[in-house]
């Protein structure tokens, strides 16, 4: 029987300063990669319930997983947020590798980039599962 290999080759990521980083810097000016003079004004929605612009998972029909396990996983995230910088940095993308903590998909220096920094993480397929970057703090996240 001939074993497949699943390939983990994504498009990956130039590795970048992450924004909590640059943030805690106190700069006089906004980096110029983070400044899109075609968006002249945005509305941030605010999530009313934590009284923050803080991740809302989106939620589908009929994909069969409870509203209360939606809402742990919510709340494991914004706790990982919350750790110090060097804490998520045990989980930060590798270079060219897709998934992990910092900035997803930037192919280039000149890039303009979101004021955000980020969690990506492949939970299916199984085989594509890098349990290494899924966060053992909180300890009910992974």
């Amino acid at each position: 029987m001939e074993t497949k290999v699943v390939s983990r080759a994504f498009a990956g990521s130039l590795p970048v300063d992450s924004v909590q980083a640059l943030a805690s810097k106190n700069l006089k000016n906004i980096p110029s990669r983070y400044i899109r003079p075609e968006i002249e004004f945005e509305v941030v929605p605010i999530d009313e319930s934590h009284g923050s612009s803080l991740l809302t998972l989106k939620q589908l029909i009929n994909h069969g997983i409870a509203d209360e396990l939606i809402e742990k996983m919510k709340i494991d995230t914004q706790e990982f947020f919350k750790f110090p910088l060097e804490e998520k940095m045990a989980y930060a993308q590798l270079p060219n590798e897709i998934e992990g903590y910092g900035q997803t998909l930037v192919r280039s220096v000149d890039q303009k980039l979101d004021w955000n920094d980020m969690l990506c993480l492949f939970p299916l397929p199984v085989p594509l599962r890098n349990i290494r970057l899924w966060p053992t703090n909180p300890p009910s996240f992974r």
